[in-house]
């Protein structure tokens, strides 16, 4: 996995070039890491973190110290905490902006409609304005600040568009107060005023931020909504007396105690009592869970009827509910590939920008057009690029769409598997615990002269002492008939073949073929019926009492309930379907049979099961590997995507892209279709970014002058930049109404 990576959570970043630009810079460094804009976080190697944190708070920007060393999680409160002063910083400041624009408005614009203005010279009018607009300048202060700090380093973002822009503005309505036409090289109206434009440009743009920050809070509601889950307080037992202590001060070991209607408060194992556990908000199971000594129990499900207490094997960091917190905040800090092409954009964007206003200016002026013109089209042009629309584009569609994976029990480890997913066309799935259940049971029992349950009675007693898993599942089928098992004698297992013991003076064996052959039964009509069980994909036990045959028992893995009908709708969707499995060949063919699935690969060991996907990426396969996360890690590695089938506790985190936390096989369709949606949001959001900027910055710069005779308002201009990063995040956001195809098993988790 490499050296473990913490993140950075980052306060002062206004757009993404502030993203792109600390990356940058830390590349240049020798730290390699990804900033993001859209969750204010960095993600660095831990043996970097000191030195990381010094330079980005010598460009200027804030590193928040909930992120401690060491930690393997991310702070989610330091996150959340940064969005929520965001919005709040955003909402002050639009306020006072408010409050002096409206006026400001008012008095720059009531004659021009016809509304009862005091008595006041053009000079005075101006003046006024000015006072008005002074406030306004201060609820904007960060831009120029942050602008010109950018500007002089060499490194302009947006602040700098928008300080060079409102700045030239109010300077060239000042000078107009003093000097007339033809002033050193410029053309200055006296007592044309830019002072409402400014006022305005600020108050729309400080608007847009605020609507940007309250949405990218909305778009954090996934991390949100999982440390709601948690419990605050836990009961535990300590000298004989029960106490409640706060969540964090519960350790490995503790004895807990959970009453109807709590929360369990961390991962544990029941000692004592049951309970009935709604554990939805890990599998997506409505049907609550029966819990008895013995039994695992996880942090933030809910009791529902019975009293129990357990032992705490899994606290802080440790439990399901972190772990999967990491899983999703992982995700959303990450980057999918579509992404470079934007953050490429935004790091020559600005840059290009201010070159491209300062020709307009030229122009206009060489052309003999007014000082207010040339400038008016200038301001335009630096107000309405939009490098923040770009920026948001990918990140905030990833956001909401792990989220949204999380909620339904899918959680997707970054951008890159969110965008690959869609892109699949080869699927291999493993056969034992992905496609079958992995847990043997009796099929068949076939017998010569006693009763079934007699046949089944002779083999739990000879398997009641093995931990084998086909004695699991013969056991299992007699604790089902209610079949009580005496105890034998003279146990011998014979390793690859069967067992034998003897009770009641009989000496009864059980095993395979070979161990038959070997001892010299004859199988009789047996045999054939064996060979036909063994067809099926079924393990055949054969049973005799004193040398002679009497009958045997079919074991097989059987198929998950979903899976049939999870394979046929991969086949209609096109991709193609491989089987591997470390089982042997007659049973793999089998299940394969089965599932109309034709290409195959049979006795595979973990490694080679790798190199079977590194085969097929060379055939120009994009590859998706779906196993359990333990055997199949070197596919799981190898393929382009792996997808962990788990459930609850046992879901190896680590192992793959995707996990499945629920062993439902049509969560894979439901993933493709997650994939495919945020790509096309993505798309649709780069699309606009794109679009804006290539119609608007030519609008700006008074191209269409000649023939239209219309020029941008730079005021205009800085309500649509403000209001194009706002309809991205919206869109984004949108994918809210996302509704899989299949739906039925998604219900219980709107409720969590």
């Amino acid at each position: 996995m490499g050296e473990e990576r913490i993140p950075l959570v980052i306060s002062g970043m206004h757009c993404n070039s502030c993203a792109v630009k600390i990356e940058k810079t830390l590349k240049d460094k020798g730290i390699h890491g990804h900033v993001n804009f859209a969750t204010a976080t960095a993600y660095v190697d831990l043996s970097k973190e000191k030195e990381t944190r010094e330079i980005i708070v010598g460009m200027g920007y804030k590193v928040e110290d909930e992120v401690k060393k060491g930690r393997s999680g991310p702070d989610h409160s330091a996150h959340l905490k940064v969005r929520r002063d965001e919005a709040r910083h955003y909402k002050s400041r639009f306020l006072l902006a408010l409050v002096f624009a409206l006026p400001l408005l008012y008095v720059s614009m009531g004659e021009m409609v016809g509304l009862p203005l005091p008595e006041l010279s053009h000079i005075e009018n101006g003046i006024v304005q000015l006072l008005f607009l002074l406030p306004i300048l201060y609820a904007g202060k960060e831009f120029f600040i942050f602008g010109f700090k950018n500007l002089v380093k060499g490194s302009p973002n947006m602040d700098s568009l928008i300080a060079i822009g409102a700045s030239a503005a109010t300077l060239y309505s000042l000078s107009s107060f003093f000097v007339g036409k033809d002033f050193l090289f410029f053309d200055i109206e006296k007592g044309f005023f830019y002072f409402e434009v400014v006022g305005f440009l600020l108050f729309f743009i400080i608007l847009g931020k605020f609507l940007e920050a309250r949405a990218k809070g909305k778009s954090s509601a996934a991390i949100q909504k999982l440390m709601e889950l948690g419990a605050k307080e836990a009961t535990i037992v300590r000298n004989g007396n029960e106490i409640k202590i706060p969540i964090e001060e519960v350790k490995v070991g503790d004895h807990v105690v959970v009453k109807p209607g709590e929360k369990v408060p961390v991962d544990g194992v029941v000692i004592t009592g049951n309970s009935s556990v709604d554990e939805s908000m890990i599998t997506g199971e409505s049907i609550p869970i029966e819990k008895n000594p013995g039994d695992k129990v996880v942090g933030a499900t809910i009791n529902k009827f019975g009293s129990f207490s357990f032992k705490a094997t899994e606290v802080g960091e440790g439990t399901v509910l972190k772990k999967i917190m990491k899983f999703v905040a992982d995700a959303q800090a990450s980057k999918a590939p579509i992404q470079k092409l934007a953050d490429t954009v935004s790091l020559y964007f600005v840059p290009a920008v201010i070159f491209i206003a300062m020709v307009t200016l030229l122009v206009w002026l060489g052309l003999g057009y007014y000082t207010w013109f040339a400038l008016t089209a200038a301001v335009s042009v630096l107000i309405i690029a939009c490098p923040c629309a770009l920026g948001l584009a990918t990140p905030t569609a990833i956001m909401v769409g792990t989220g949204l994976g999380a909620k339904m029990g899918i959680l997707i480890r970054g951008g890159e598997a969110l965008q690959t997913m869609q892109r699949v066309d080869t699927i291999i799935f493993d056969k034992t615990g992905t496609l079958t259940r992995g847990k043997p049971q009796v099929k068949t029992i076939l017998t010569k002269r006693l009763k079934e349950d007699e046949i089944l009675r002779l083999a739990a007693i000879v398997e009641a002492p093995s931990e084998h898993a086909l004695a699991g599942a013969i056991l299992d089928e007699a604790k089902i008939r209610e079949i009580k098992i005496p105890k034998a004698t003279k146990f011998q297992a014979i390793p690859g073949k069967g067992i034998e013991a003897v009770w009641n003076r009989k000496k009864i064996i059980l095993g395979n073929r070979t161990l038959f052959i070997e001892q010299k039964i004859k199988l009789q009509q047996f045999d054939e019926e064996g060979q036909v069980l063994e067809n099926q994909g079924q393990t055949v036990l054969f049973l005799a009492v004193d040398g002679k045959i009497e009958g045997l028992i079919g074991v097989a893995d059987s198929l998950r309930e979903q899976t049939p009908k999870s394979v046929e709708i991969l086949h209609r969707l096109g991709k193609h379907i491989v089987l591997i499995s470390g089982d042997n060949k007659r049973t793999t063919k089998a299940i394969a049979e089965k599932l109309d699935i034709h290409q195959i690969f049979a006795g595979v060991l973990p490694e080679g099961k790798a190199e079977i996907v590194q085969k097929l990426q060379k055939e120009g396969k994009t590859v998706a590997m779906i196993g359990d996360g333990i055997n199949d890690a070197p596919a799981l590695a190898q393929a382009d995507i792996g997808i962990v089938v788990g459930s609850g506790t046992d879901v190896a985190m680590e192992a793959g892209q995707i996990v499945l936390m629920k062993n439902d096989l049509r969560h894979i369709i439901t993933a493709i279709e997650l994939s495919a949606y945020t790509m096309k949001k993505i798309k649709q959001n780069l699309f606009w970014a794109f679009a804006y900027n290539l119609v608007g910055i030519p609008v700006a710069a008074g191209v269409f002058y000649v023939w239209t005779g219309w020029l941008l308002n730079p005021a205009i201009a800085g309500a649509a930049m403000a209001f194009s990063s706002v309809s991205v995040v919206t869109n984004a956001l949108l994918m809210k109404r996302f509704r899989p195809s299949i739906r039925e098993e998604y219900e219980p988790l709107k409720k969590a």
